[in-house]
């Protein structure tokens, strides 16, 4: 989030190109300031298989570029604005690009911050405007950083904070996105409003109490295609560091989808261990999810959780199955080689919730129908990524994925094959 980025220290420090372009005073007390940023991005992606040979895609292979530059102006110590474009292309993709791959020119944030209480102990802070959302782990809400384009929303925010505790009221609308330059289509209502809190207590877990409301004219689940009221209450309890870490998050929703009542839930445990002392401070997690699908097609009720603007990464990098009807098994370990490369291997092993539902895609869009199979067994992705961080302008990211096709693929595809894919990315940023 390069809007969470504060150089206002550097006020005081020598003046380098580097630092004029990351602060600029523009007040002889310092208070008022402008700071500029930017970053691109190239990627390569290899995908062998990528619908198990549903679609009779096969070998795909294409490259995707990203773009952004960003300015930031503190008028005040109460008032700023925050403007960034971005860029984003895809090339070479077989079926062409995808709603996550192209934008060729967009306005990603656009807003006004005004510090309604600003104190060392406490802030007020409305913000207005289009904006990024990132909220605890990504599972509902998340600026989804792994596909190209990442996700933006116009409306308003309410944050108020503490050194303890934090919450933040929002009501947003979503855009529809083309390809073009500027031709995305604004919301004309709010469809996205809530409220999450985060309560931070010294040598206890962290503890995270959420409420989100989304209205849609149009979704759709293998019980149909309607209109969809939804509401989701949670919790997440969580601790990261040195010695034992978990993630613990658990949601309940409900609504009406077209004249059916919504009745879904999901409920993930994630422990592990970060051996600190060790060289490399390599670390062992394992992750376990359930997500609900519908129990009855066809009888007007919706039982299939909504995981509304996920990451996009949750279930490891480039995913094939979405956090809708789903059970799995998630192992997974890191460690640091040397001080600038961090290397992950995952297994990601998937089953079907409910046999009355279907697969969904990452985003959690319908994918495949599935209530006529009895089979429960989609698949296991097997992963191995490293991160290397050459200094702190630029990094490369390269990641392996084999998915080995379940029971419940075989029987719904009629010649089905495994899927392959590689991927490596050159970021850069300043």
């Amino acid at each position: 989030m390069r809007f969470d980025e504060d150089y206002s220290g550097l006020k005081d420090s020598a003046r380098t190109f580097y630092r004029k372009i990351k602060y600029t005073g523009l007040s002889n007390n310092g208070n008022a300031y402008i700071s500029f940023g930017g970053a691109a991005r190239m990627e390569y992606v290899d995908f062998n298989n990528e619908d198990w040979g549903r679609l009779g895609i096969g070998h795909n292979a294409f490259l995707l570029q990203r773009y952004d530059v960003h300015a930031d102006l503190h008028l005040h110590e109460r008032f700023r604005i925050f403007a960034q474009i971005r860029s984003a292309w895809e090339t070479g993709r077989s079926n062409g690009p995808r709603p996550i791959d192209e934008d060729h020119l967009n306005i990603q944030n656009l807003f006004i911050d005004a510090a309604i209480i600003n104190r060392k102990d406490q802030q007020l802070i409305l913000r207005a405007g289009r904006q990024e959302l990132d909220y605890g782990s990504g599972r509902l809400i998340s600026v989804r950083e792994g596909p190209n384009l990442r996700l933006y929303f116009d409306g308003a925010k309410l944050m108020y904070s503490t050194s303890r505790w934090s919450i933040d009221g929002f009501a947003m609308m979503a855009d529809t996105t083309y390809t073009g330059a500027f031709d995305n289509k604004r919301g004309k209502q709010v469809n996205l409003w809530g409220l999450y809190s985060k309560i931070i207590i010294p040598a206890f877990p962290n503890i995270d109490l959420y409420y989100i409301g989304i209205k849609r004219d149009r979704s759709s689940f293998e019980e149909g295609v309607n209109k969809e009221l939804r509401h989701t209450a949670g919790t997440r309890i969580w601790r990261y560091g040195g010695g034992f870490i978990y993630n613990l998050e658990a949601a309940w929703q409900f609504g009406t989808f077209g004249s059916g009542l919504i009745n879904a839930w999901t409920a993930s445990v994630e422990a592990g261990y970060l051996f600190e002392d060790l060289p490399g401070k390599p670390a062992i997690s394992l992750r376990n999810d359930y997500i609900s699908g519908d129990r009855k097609k066809g009888d007007g009720d919706l039982q299939s959780f909504n995981p509304l603007y996920p990451k996009g990464g949750y279930f490891g990098f480039s995913p094939q199955i979405g956090p809708v009807n789903l059970i799995d098994l998630h192992p997974y370990a890191t460690i640091n080689i040397g001080k600038k490369i961090l290397a992950q291997a995952d297994v990601v092993l998937n089953w079907r919730y409910s046999l009355q539902d279907g697969i969904y895609r990452p985003s959690g869009g319908f994918n495949l129908a599935g209530s006529s199979s009895p089979e429960r067994h989609i698949g296991t992705a097997y992963l191995a990524s490293f991160v290397y961080s050459m200094n702190k302008f630029l990094s490369l990211n390269c990641g392996f994925q084999y998915f080995k096709t379940g029971a419940f693929i075989r029987d719904m595809t009629p010649t089905p094959k495994d899927g392959l894919f590689f991927n490596t990315r050159v970021s850069f940023k300043f």
